[in-house]
């Protein structure tokens, strides 16, 4: 794989767009020096399989629906009406996700490794970041594959309009005590604003629900109740389902009474559940951008162990062709059901870094980056842009 160096970090370049706020501890300290330079070719191919992808998604997220196979893929039963009724209803825009890809350089096949469907981050980074950093450095900022925050702005285009019956007023909500998250809120609403919406931020906790009223957030000036027709929440649908029992009820009946629209929708968690992937490889079996997937080892063959909502490599486990564990993740879901996936290499640079790449879904395939790290790559893994060349 050929890496650029590029000497000039693009911290410059951010304060004089005005969005120096992105300057914060968690946003660039871990933002390589080099990028990953891929050709026109490689980029096409990128955008190509986000796009495919999504359609064996929606595909097998039927599929899942018409044959009431929701605890297999771990769902909550206390979010599966509220599932039904995104689902059904095409005003409940799916605003954004991300492909995580091995391959796709060095002539390797592209294949998916998993889909953050629900909350994806990695915005800031791969939409504003990677941006700046080939301008900090004279490069033409039009090299890349990279229309992440145009195509945030159209969706939310298109939300408005597919719910000209609401108000445009959006509440962005992330959990408190989260700086990457309030990185990642911040472009959301930014391009929210762009695309027409008065918005407001306000942590999940200082949020107020009623199922009949729908969402409100108390100003902090005057202290009055201001109600919101649109939420956005950096908050895991299935935490909600298992953390806040009270307030998944209180959501399905807010969507239920048209009090507010939530971002991104509940159907989202079908794609989020690693079983998916189970159910994607039996739809298509040898599919060329999928990896055999099932819920028990595969026999002659190395394997990757996965909990069903595990995050940021929690929990996983590599399996040679025997079952014998060689590498594994601590974590916090141990207790979760697993699915087996079959191990891919990823690209890996003259240093043994290895690259997976990360491509943006938001209507269509618009953005690329890359998570540079170990085998497994986990919340220490650093962000490399790209170049197209």
């Amino acid at each position: 794989m050929k890496i650029k160096t590029l000497p000039t970090a693009p911290e410059a370049q951010l304060r004089q767009i005005g969005w120096d706020w992105m300057l914060g501890s968690d946003t660039l300290p871990y933002l390589t020096h080099e990028l990953v330079s891929i050709n026109q070719t490689e980029a096409q191919a990128y955008y190509d399989a986000a796009n495919d992808l999504y359609e064996l998604f929606v595909e097998a997220g039927q599929a899942v629906i018409d044959q009431e196979r929701f605890a297999e893929l771990g769902i909550p039963k206390n979010l599966i009406e509220l599932i039904k009724l995104s689902w059904n209803d095409d005003r409940h825009l799916h605003l954004y996700g991300r492909f995580d890809l091995a391959g796709g350089i060095d002539s390797k096949p592209i294949k998916l490794i998993e889909f953050n469907a629900d909350t994806a981050t990695c915005i800031p980074e791969t939409g504003i970041v990677q941006w700046a950093h080939l301008k900090a450095n004279g490069l033409d900022e039009a090299a890349q594959f990279n229309t992440l925050y145009e195509s945030l702005v159209e969706n939310f285009e298109i939300l408005r309009n597919l719910n000209s019956d609401l108000t445009p007023t959006l509440l962005v909500s992330a959990m408190r005590d989260t700086p990457e998250d309030d990185a990642n809120v911040q472009v959301i609403g930014e391009a929210a604003k762009e695309a027409g919406f008065d918005v407001e931020y306000a942590y999940v906790d200082e949020v107020e629900f009623s199922p009949s009223e729908g969402l409100f957030r108390q100003n902090p000036q005057n202290g009055t109740f201001e109600r919101f027709d649109f939420w956005f929440k950096l908050v895991p649908w299935e935490y909600i389902a298992w953390e806040e029992p009270d307030l998944a009820d209180i959501l399905t009946q807010v969507v239920k009474n048209r009090k507010t629209v939530i971002i991104n929708p509940a159907y989202t968690l079908l794609f989020q559940s690693k079983a998916i992937l189970k159910v994607l490889w039996e739809l298509n079996p040898n599919h060329p951008l999928l990896l055999q997937t099932q819920a028990q080892p595969l026999a002659g063959k190395a394997s990757v162990r996965k909990v069903l909502f595990g995050r940021e490599g929690a929990n996983v486990e590599m399996l040679d062709p025997q079952g014998k564990a060689t590498d594994q993740a601590e974590g916090e879901y141990g207790e979760q059901d697993s699915i087996y996936q079959e191990y891919v290499e990823f690209p890996v640079d003259p240093q043994g870094n290895r690259y997976q790449a990360g491509v943006f879904f938001a209507g269509e395939g618009c953005g690329l980056g890359f998570r540079r790290g170990g085998k497994i790559l986990d919340n220490s893994a650093q962000f490399s842009g790209h170049l197209v060349e």
